[in-house]
């Protein structure tokens, strides 16, 4: 039997969005602006963007493009991440440049990327890889600082090459952080995207939104910004129970809810 505690924190998540439409729905009444559509008008659009075949297949072609960059990220971003904590040359070669990269926007470097590549699939997939790159590189860094140099010593007097001591004890003991920076990396592959999108638009969640708000259909904007917010709730809670899998071992006593796994 569930405890009244725990009830209530599996519903917490659906209770607050159920108060934020309601507040949204207050709020458009209240205000009566065109441009501000009720929370109930916003929904009754998602059906109609869902059910156009154009619209369908721009949203796949987005999380084609979040997916690639996601992964390609992650694929480059860990080993990297990885040796830059256990060697200080590789460190202090690679962080002056993730220093100068770490504060620019990501969506100011598109008219750069876009003079050079064009406004096709790789200019946005690079953008996704280059947000999500930063934090995953960071928390595999701090994973890999963190791992104590007996448990190196010990993997070294047992036969253990440099390689095999890396892969075998460094990513393991580093994992938990990794997959943080992972779960992180998600969320702005998710807001890159959509931006990348809305700059260079051809087709896409993001050239679905803003031609619709160049039309004034302000409540397929609003349906869009749900259909977004859906997605990347679905991402993290997918993400959260294979990253609980994964780690099982070593989660903590209390975690903040950010989706509704």
């Amino acid at each position: 039997m569930i405890s009244p505690a725990a009830l209530i924190r599996r519903a917490a998540p659906v209770l607050a969005c159920i108060g934020l439409l309601a507040a949204w729905q207050a709020g458009s009444l209240a205000l009566k602006n065109d441009s501000f559509p009720t929370a109930i008008e916003a929904i009754r659009a998602i059906p109609d963007i869902l059910g156009d075949k154009e619209s369908l297949i721009n949203i796949l072609a987005s999380l084609r493009r979040m997916a690639i960059g996601f992964g390609v990220a992650v694929l480059v971003s860990i080993p990297l991440g990885l040796l830059m904590g256990r060697s200080r040359a590789v460190a202090a070669f690679f962080n002056p440049l993730l220093m100068v990269i770490y504060p620019v926007p990501k969506a100011a470097l598109m008219p750069i990327i876009m003079l050079w590549l064009g406004v096709g699939d790789i200019t946005k997939t690079l953008v996704i890889f280059l947000g999500v790159s930063l934090p995953v590189i960071y928390h595999s860094f701090e994973g890999a600082k963190a791992v104590e140099e007996k448990m190196l010593w010990s993997g070294a007097a047992m036969g253990l090459s440099p390689v095999q001591r890396l892969m075998r004890i460094v990513l393991p003991a580093a994992l938990p952080e990794i997959l943080t920076g992972c779960r992180t990396g998600l969320v702005l592959a998710l807001i890159t995207m959509i931006t990348s999108e809305m700059i260079a638009r051809q087709s896409g969640a993001g050239n679905i939104l803003f031609n619709a708000l160049d039309m004034g259909q302000y409540d397929t904007v609003f349906a869009m910004i749900i259909i977004v917010g859906a997605m990347g709730i679905c991402l993290d809670a997918i993400f959260e129970r294979v990253r609980a899998r994964l780690v099982r071992w070593s989660e903590p006593q209390f975690d903040m809810p950010l989706s509704f796994s």
